[in-house]
């Protein structure tokens, strides 16, 4: 990750660490975009991270959050994916499970206080279920809510939601309104550069500052 020759990237250097590190828990290893992830055996995440948080070389002591992420597709469709962050050594590092609709996840409560808020977050949106957990209830959601808004499978209509009326003073349930308005993309807005598909539009991104000012 470094052009200078004879120097390496200290996520170079943790990449080929954390093999050694992690032992069998350890399944792969990759740098995407300038950031590096690691995926671990599901059943041993809350020793992983508590080895990545204590051990000197990693000190990844902040769990900055939690997230799901869903692949249909997949016999295991589901991610959960761990942000770390390392302020002894400047570094960040995401690391990954996969578990089906079925299989618990180990909570990381006791790894990280933390965690709790953050895998109720992933219950309620996604149903990946946190063994151990000490409170899981849904975060988001509204009570007696039926399935879980995030999955790709998640219907558009059919739902209903809760909401207090100030007009009739009380609490009321009413269909779940998705708006559709801002699936119509603007591409030649100034929100560009944000895939690695050229889009329309993105052509601006290389208008020096200014100069769009002077050929007006």
């Amino acid at each position: 990750m470094t052009d200078t020759p004879g120097l390496t990237h200290p996520l170079d250097d943790l990449a080929s660490y954390l093999p050694q590190l992690l032992g069998r828990d350890y399944i792969t290893s990759a740098l995407v975009k300038g950031e590096l992830c690691v995926s671990v055996r599901r059943e041993s995440i809350a020793r992983v991270l508590m080895t990545l948080r204590d051990d000197a070389r990693c000190q990844f002591k902040l769990l900055i959050d939690i997230c799901g992420a869903d692949y249909p597709e997949r016999a295991e469709r589901f991610e959960v994916v761990y942000h770390l962050l390392s302020l002894r050594h400047n570094l960040r590092l995401r690391v990954k499970v996969a578990t089906d609709e079925d299989t618990p996840v180990p909570t990381v409560t006791s790894v990280y206080s933390t965690a709790g808020w953050f895998e109720r977050e992933a219950w309620d949106l996604f149903g990946i279920y946190f063994g151990g957990h000490p409170d899981l209830r849904r975060i988001l959601t509204d009570y007696g809510f039926d399935g879980h808004p995030l999955r790709k499978d998640f219907p558009l209509t059919g739902y209903v939601e809760l909401r207090y009326d100030p007009e009739q003073q009380r609490v009321v349930y009413e269909p779940v309104k998705l708006a559709q308005d801002y699936r119509n993309f603007d591409y030649v807005s100034p929100w560009e550069g944000m895939t690695n598909v050229q889009l329309p539009g993105d052509e601006k991104a290389a208008i020096p500052l200014g100069a769009q000012e002077k050929k007006a």
